[in-house]
């Protein structure tokens, strides 16, 4: 083997070591084909009130903007299908914010990785990134052949659906690159069909204004009313357009113990969810992702689902 090889291989066997799901490895270079499409997306004001979506438009679509002198994009996958699901009876909250701040937890492993390659190839030039700087993650993802982007915009592996979280390292060393593989949705439309508030508007078009985890999370002010009775109990964030796609009958419980849902997250009913204080607030979402909305906003969407 040669050097790329090498180290190619050195970085996906301690990336599955770390407990990454998956790692793929693609060229840092401009996103040609994403350019046109955020440009319009952005212009048609499909991004609501995410303002920063229109910052560092450049560096979105170019990564050796955010690394300079960057030459790989390691895009990793950690699967977070829960085992356990929510009292069917209560308000919903995504399976994605069911355990600890994903962040956090993957941050951490990342770092692990630079300070591995650091160790054992040398003095690598690179940065870590969590769902929390201007990286089109999915779109690397594709790149690196990880899964394709499916009708609901979400990355979709073929053995295992969408329920991953994906993160990055941009660094300057010079790997071996994999190949995208094909798209696999076909002419299935049930992620558009489903989306209890339509914001699926086309095939591969989310319109981000009018998607529940922005109404329930993004979204500072009243929802709007033009979605009264159309959130379909979710209180944090939705999964429905996962949900019915055919291939996450093939996900897999995680194997993250930080994953893992607080007893109370699971067992409240609504009553329970109505009575929450900041208190109970403060215990069930410790460390959770939960917070970013914080207890007001919590009480804002519970409020609106009751009055509609």
């Amino acid at each position: 083997m040669n050097k790329k090889e090498i180290y190619t291989k050195l970085i996906k066997d301690k990336a599955l070591d770390l407990g990454f799901s998956y790692c793929g490895i693609s060229e840092a270079a401009f996103l040609e084909t994403e350019a046109p499409r955020l440009e319009n997306w952005l212009k048609q004001n499909m991004h609501g009130e995410m303002k920063y979506m229109e910052n560092h438009f450049d560096k979105r679509l170019d990564p050796r903007l955010l690394v300079p002198g960057a030459k790989s994009v390691v895009s990793l996958l950690l699967n977070y299908y829960p085992s356990e699901k929510q009292n069917p009876d209560s308000y919903k909250i995504s399976k994605y914010a069911y355990g600890e701040d994903y962040h956090f937890v993957i941050k951490d492993k990342l770092k692990d990785l630079l300070r591995f390659i650091n160790d054992e190839i040398g003095a690598v030039d690179g940065r870590v990134f969590v769902d929390s700087a201007p990286v089109l993650d999915k779109a690397w993802a594709a790149k690196s052949g990880l899964g394709w982007i499916g009708k609901n915009n979400n990355l979709i592996r073929k053995s295992e659906g969408s329920f991953f979280f994906i993160a990055e390292l941009i660094i300057d060393l010079e790997l071996l690159y994999d190949t995208a593989t094909t798209n696999h949705c076909g002419s299935c439309t049930a992620c558009i069909d489903a989306c209890p508030t339509q914001a699926i508007e086309s095939p591969y078009v989310v319109n981000g204004s009018k998607c529940i985890s922005y109404l329930t999370i993004e979204l500072k002010d009243e929802i709007p009313n033009e979605f009264a009775g159309k959130l379909d109990d979710w209180i944090y964030g939705c999964d429905v357009c996962q949900d019915v796609c055919p291939w996450n009958r093939f996900s897999k419980p995680h194997q993250q113990p930080l994953f893992n849902p607080k007893p109370s997250l699971i067992d409240y009913d609504k009553q329970q969810w109505n009575d929450l204080t900041q208190e109970l607030f403060n215990e069930v979402f410790r460390k959770s992702p939960v917070k970013r909305t914080k207890y007001s906003g919590l009480m804002r969407n519970i409020a609106f689902l009751k009055e509609t």
